[in-house]
């Protein structure tokens, strides 16, 4: 068994995700089970993948991300005025309400509710987490 986290290695880990004002936004934790992924294949975002390499069984890391190494900055194009007749008749229009929706080339998004007038409702497509700061603090539970 080695001894250090490298990239490709299979690890187990627990963490704790807070904003910066410290609210949590997600902990392994609550589920009482540490979440299991490959280092550096992609499946988390980069700041949290790039934290492991070199951390060790048992060790406990505290980071700190920016929105680029999180989800990615709030980008302005991404929130756009949509007729209301693009929503099915019977559409509740709650603002904060999340929509699944279908792009012209066929990919699936989400996006949340903004301010509705009489035609239109604002939409939001970025990630509910882009433009934030991220805290995690992730304890290597296992390499495997």
């Amino acid at each position: 068994m080695q001894d250090t986290v490298q990239t490709g290695n299979t690890v187990s880990v627990h963490y704790t995700g807070t904003f910066e004002d410290g609210t949590v936004f997600d902990t392994s934790h609550n589920r009482g089970e540490p979440i299991t992924f490959q280092v550096g294949n992609g499946q988390l975002i980069a700041g949290f993948d790039q934290a492991l390499p070199g951390m060790a069984v048992g060790e406990v890391k505290k980071v700190s991300l920016s929105p680029e190494e999180g989800y990615g900055p709030r980008i302005d194009e991404a929130v756009q005025e949509v007729p209301k007749t693009a929503f099915p008749s019977d559409f509740d229009f709650q603002e904060g309400r999340t929509v699944a929706g279908v792009n012209p080339d066929g990919s699936s998004f989400q996006a949340v509710v903004g301010a509705v007038s009489e035609d239109t409702v604002e939409v939001d497509m970025n990630h509910p987490m882009a433009g934030k700061s991220l805290n995690f603090e992730i304890e290597l539970v296992n390499i495997l």
